[in-house]
């Protein structure tokens, strides 16, 4: 019997657990009330900060509380665009305008939104990292249905009634500037998760991964496997409908 492989060592937590002690909080839309329902409420940002582990930059925007003498600050994904002390309106009533908060159904057609709702008073949930952004496409007002495109290119129909940030998450163009030294993949996975370096299976021994052993390194077998197969056996390409390079197709006309 062989060793248990990583997969199986991931599922149990304990040192791949995720590193969120330095986290500023969950970033997320306000809870759905009265004043963003039939007006509007407005707030100020009071700060733009880094959240370690995540791209996209954070903004403490500062509300009054709508029956209470007292403030209550919440944690935005900021898009881009968005300064320390600036307005910005959360409800149906907001103006269009970057930083705003309003349901699908006030959105016009077109319009880059972030930090969308997948229902409503989920808080956000679509198009969330930096330099991501979705496109309204358009709006069935008999049953009250938005179409959206999201950042993977799929598009999807959520209830009009959900909301979404305008405009276009802060940070993009993260991922085009190269790594260049392991230095700074070690600082980028040590405050996420622990996750790097990974070593390949065809490294290992036969003990340790199916992948592993035999004279020169290679796989020895199909990588793909079966949706049911047995925990030390499930790697490489798991239940995969079809494999390989996704290449243009010619067509002759």
């Amino acid at each position: 019997m062989g060793r248990v492989v990583r997969g199986q060592r991931k599922g149990r937590g304990s040192i791949f657990r995720s590193h969120n002690t330095t986290r500023k909080g969950a970033a997320q839309l306000r809870v759905l009330d009265f004043a963003e329902k039939h007006g509007y409420i407005k707030g100020v940002v009071r700060d733009i900060l880094h959240d370690p582990g995540r791209g996209a930059p954070l903004a403490s925007v500062a509300f009054k509380h709508p029956y209470r003498y007292r403030t209550v600050k919440e944690l935005f994904i900021a898009p881009e665009g968005m300064y320390s002390g600036q307005f910005v309106y959360c409800g149906k009533k907001a103006q269009l305008a970057i930083g705003n908060t309003l349901p699908l159904s006030e959105i016009p057609e077109g319009t880059y939104i972030c930090n969308v709702e997948g229902k409503v008073n989920d808080r956000g949930s679509f198009a969330r990292c930096s330099g991501n952004y979705a496109t309204v496409i358009g709006h069935n007002r008999d049953i009250n249905r938005t179409r959206i495109r999201l950042p993977s290119g799929a598009k999807k129909v959520i209830p009009s009634n959900a909301r979404a940030t305008v405009g276009i998450v802060a940070g993009g163009g993260r991922t085009e500037k190269p790594m260049l030294k392991a230095g700074r993949s070690f600082h980028k996975y040590k405050v996420k998760r622990n996750c790097w370096p990974r070593v390949r299976g065809v490294a290992m021994n036969p003990v340790e991964h199916p992948h592993g052993g035999g004279n020169h390194q290679h796989i020895g077998h199909a990588s793909t496997v079966r949706r049911d197969a047995s925990a030390g056996k499930k790697v490489g390409l798991i239940a995969a409908r079809r494999t390989g390079l996704l290449r243009p197709v010619r067509r002759l006309v």
